[in-house]
Order: structure tokens, then C-alpha cells, then sequence
């Protein structure tokens, strides 16, 4: 009785945790607006002095735009969750959090600034409960990830969220290489990685 009962709430749990990721805004994702460009500006040079106001704008402008772009590519009509199932099940082209991440590095890097450096980071690696979440953070040249902005289009289904790193209490981000880093090692010490050569 008790296996039935629990199983009995496993779909309003799955509603639950779906609802939570973020909604796709009615008329599905938009560019960014004037101020919404203009605030991530500011939050860009507020990282710290070195900044080139010009790389600021730009990078800010590239993030809303490009985040757009994806979504129009990637057929964005859904909640994260539900796109994501979509993509698994080959009913959209891409929009996984890692391909946001991925195609949002690669656009911002194409722009070889001089006073800003791209980070990825990964989230809920170590949590069975959750899945991993991928993003890129945007710092001051020479600042480590912690001190820059996450840039995370999928959260918000389309919708670029950012916020500084400190800020961002919903996940707790480590970089990229050091999650995938320990992943290849728990694999070589359960004798799953495959040999060099």
C-alpha cells in the first residue's frame, strides 16, 4: 500500500519540478529590450576597472541577441524541462542547457575581447535528485568565474537570465573542467574509462 501511494505522487512531483524551471512567456521567447541590454552593460562593468565600455556594450547586446536567435533555432515553445524531453526524443534540433551554454560560448569568444574572458560552469553534478545544469560566465579578463555573470538562456525557456555569480543562489556552479575532470576519474577508478591508445 505504501509503494502505491508513493508512486501515486510521482506525476504531480514531475508537474512540480517542470512548473518550477521557468515558463516560456506567452507568445514564446522575445528579444531583449533597450534596458534589459543597457542593465547587463552596467553589471559587466561593474565587474571591476580594465573594462573596455565599448567590449561591455557588446557583449551585453551579443547575449540578448544570440539568445533569441537560439531560441528561433532551437524551436523554443516550451518549458526548459519539457523542451529538453523533446530534444531526447529527436522532436527539436538542440536546446539541452549544454548546447545553450556551448553555442553561447562560441558566439561571445568569436568576439576575441581584450578585457573580458568566457568560463563554463556546471551545477548539480554531485546531486542524484537534480540534473546538471550547464552555463557560461562572462568575467573581467583575468577574473576567475566566480567574480563574473552567469548567462544562462535556457532557465527561462529562451529568456536570457543573468545575474552575478554570488547572486545566483539557485545553483551552486563549479567549473567545467573540474566536474568533468572528477567524472573521468570515478570512471577509471570503477575501471569503466577506456584505455589510451
Amino acid at each position: 500500500m505504501r509503494l502505491r501511494a508513493a508512486l501515486s505522487i510521482l506525476p504531480v512531483l514531475g508537474l512540480l519540478t517542470v512548473s518550477a524551471c521557468g515558463a516560456v512567456p506567452p507568445g514564446g521567447p522575445r528579444p531583449g529590450t533597450a534596458q534589459e541590454v543597457d542593465a547587463l552593460t552596467s553589471a559587466i562593468l561593474a565587474l571591476g576597472p580594465g573594462i573596455d565600455p565599448e567590449e561591455a556594450a557588446r557583449a551585453a547586446q551579443i547575449s540578448y541577441d544570440h539568445t533569441y536567435q537560439l531560441a528561433l533555432e532551437y524551436q523554443i515553445t516550451d518549458p526548459p524541462l519539457v523542451h529538453n524531453t523533446k530534444v531526447n526524443m529527436g522532436l527539436r534540433p538542440r536546446g539541452l542547457c549544454w548546447h545553450w551554454a556551448e553555442d553561447m560560448e562560441t558566439r561571445l569568444e568569436a568576439e576575441t575581447f581584450r578585457t573580458l574572458d568566457l568560463h563554463r560552469a556546471i551545477a548539480n553534478a554531485d546531486n542524484p535528485f537534480r540534473i546538471d545544469h550547464s552555463t557560461a560566465i562572462l568575467s573581467r579578463m583575468g577574473d576567475g568565474m566566480a567574480d563574473g555573470i552567469v548567462l544562462d538562456p535556457w532557465r527561462q525557456g529562451g529568456v536570457l537570465f543573468w545575474s552575478p555569480f554570488a547572486a545566483d543562489t539557485d545553483y551552486r556552479w563549479q567549473p567545467q573542467q573540474d566536474v568533468l575532470d572528477a567524472r573521468r576519474d570515478r570512471l577509471i577508478a570503477r575501471g569503466e574509462w577506456p584505455a589510451p591508445g
